[in-house]
């Protein structure tokens, strides 16, 4: 099977790149992620959760990550095993063109064999679920990102009238945000941050391949 999508991000190239190399962020915005895990063999594994209508089931993902040309593409390759309820194996090319300074397109194009139980459901409520997940993923995703930078918050601030001494919660909460993603290590259990936001990518397409 093969399926690709877009989707327009308002945010500059380079930081939709660093998100996806962040990989909190990105696993709070995939839906049903569990876990990452090291495995014995050196590589890794995550599990993440999937549901179609009356049927559920959790299924570990295995990936590398190879072509890699920041901030523009990688490519991904890897399998997911979801037990009785199916599996699939394949890559996926993933793409950041740059609109404009402020705006980036996000394109992947996935390639895949699936096979169990869940490749057999109703096509109608496989669409309607994967574009419910790929939206729910999407929106997070570009919430996330939407977070100023700490150098914008600091301008910002310096530009606006102090109107009291008080901070407003909200202002509180983007200053905080901000300053947890500037601390954020490069690496993660001893991988670089670009192979973690693979992962995550990666279990989006798996999902999403599941469902398709």
């Amino acid at each position: 099977m093969e399926m690709t999508g877009e989707r327009r991000i308002e945010a500059p190239r380079q930081r939709v790149w660093d998100a996806l190399n962040d990989p909190e962020a990105l696993k709070a915005a995939i839906p049903g992620c569990e876990s990452l895990e090291r495995t014995p063999e050196g590589g890794y594994t995550a599990r993440v959760a999937v549901r179609i209508g009356p049927m559920a089931a959790k299924f570990s993902g295995k990936v590398s990550l190879t072509n890699i040309n920041a901030p523009e593409s990688y490519t991904i390759s890897g399998e997911g095993n979801g037990g009785a309820m199916g599996f699939a194996k394949g890559g996926a090319d993933v793409k950041l063109e740059e609109v404009t300074d402020a705006v980036t397109l996000l394109r992947y194009a996935v390639k895949a064999q699936v096979g169990g139980k869940m490749a057999q459901l109703g096509a109608r409520l496989v669409d309607s679920t994967a574009k419910q997940m790929a939206d729910q993923f999407f929106d997070r995703f570009a919430a996330n990102i939407g977070v100023p930078e700490p150098e914008e918050v600091a301008a910002s601030a310096a530009a606006t009238p102090v109107e009291s001494p008080i901070p407003k919660a909200a202002d509180s909460a983007v200053s905080g945000l901000a300053l947890v993603r500037a601390m954020m290590p490069r690496e993660f259990l001893g991988q670089s941050m670009v192979f973690w936001g693979g992962l995550v990518v990666w279990l989006l397409m798996m999902a999403l391949i599941f469902l398709g």
